[in-house]
């Protein structure tokens, strides 16, 4: 069960899980280009699901930002329900240049494939979602109080940067 400051939610979409594909969606980005991340193939890709204007989801970012320095193999996406402008302040607050900020606001695609969207207040449950250069995902965490902090070890071992 998921729950929002300890009250239940009800997650609205399709729940994904390890050894599936990762859905191919689409979801804009800080210049309000619409773009489909999941036609990268290569690198291994972190999603790591947050909001920028609260305090933990914006250290959660901060977090997976420095944890990557360096790491050309992975890329870390971020997807939310934040507007693209909260996300360019948020970027220029950070000094961000790693990590790729998308929204997904205008048709709930990321919310809709992944089983993300929370159906009581309309944002995004707190989520990690890693695939491999594939596209396949190796790790999945749907964070059981989205007001907390995933589990950064697992994404980073699924993701190969940490024994």
């Amino acid at each position: 069960m998921t729950t929002f400051l300890g009250n239940p939610v009800t997650l609205e979409g399709t729940r994904l899980s390890a050894g599936e594909e990762m859905p191919n969606f689409t979801v804009t980005t800080t210049d309000l280009t619409d773009i489909q991340p999941m036609e990268k193939r290569g690198k291994k890709i972190i999603l790591a699901v947050p909001s920028v204007d609260t305090a933990v989801c914006s250290m959660e970012l901060a977090k997976f930002m420095n944890l990557i320095k360096g790491q050309d193999e992975v890329e870390v996406i971020s997807v939310s329900m934040d507007l693209p402008f909260a996300l360019t302040r948020w970027c220029q607050a950070e000094n961000n240049k790693q990590l790729l900020t998308t929204s997904d606001y205008k048709d709930r695609d990321f919310a809709k494939k992944t089983g993300t969207y929370m159906k009581e207040n309309g944002l995004l449950a707190r989520s990690v979602f890693v695939t491999d250069e594939d596209g396949v995902l190796t790790h999945v965490q749907y964070v059981d109080e989205v007001s907390e902090d995933p589990d950064y070890d697992a994404a980073l071992i699924a993701a190969g940067l940490k024994k």
